[in-house]
């Protein structure tokens, strides 16, 4: 069974969206990061690129694969997370803690777009 979080968006392809203002904070789901396996390097933008929304922002490569990350809203890039460049099993560790990139959105409609908690968990079939 995955952790799937209260309070935060989920996209279709597994991106999950933390939002605090007009920042959002996006990862992955722990329901990615197990069918992914050992994840062994996290390719992020830079600071300052822009991205869409359904648009590729990155991937993840893990020991089975290697798997884009999907941009679920759009804006620029305000941090990324550096720490990963160094320890990409964070992802395996903690989906939820180990943020991939925060954006400053565009159009903050577009996380109307995206599913609650229990529509993932439906998604996902658990």
């Amino acid at each position: 069974m995955s952790k799937i979080l209260e309070g935060l968006k989920y996209s279709e392809s597994h991106e999950w969206v933390k939002v605090e203002g007009n920042v959002a904070y996006i990862g992955v789901s722990d329901f990615a990061q197990k069918e992914m396996g050992d994840i062994t390097y996290v390719d992020m933008p830079e600071e300052g690129d822009d991205v869409l929304a359904g648009e590729e922002f990155g991937a993840l490569e893990s020991v089975k694969a290697s798997s884009e990350l999907i941009c679920p809203v759009s804006g620029v890039v305000v941090a990324v997370n550096s720490a990963l460049e160094d320890a990409p099993e964070k992802v395996n560790e903690d989906a939820y803690a180990a943020w991939i990139i925060k954006v400053e959105m565009s159009d903050a409609s577009q996380l109307d777009a995206l599913m609650d908690a229990a529509a993932y968990k439906d998604m996902i079939g658990e």
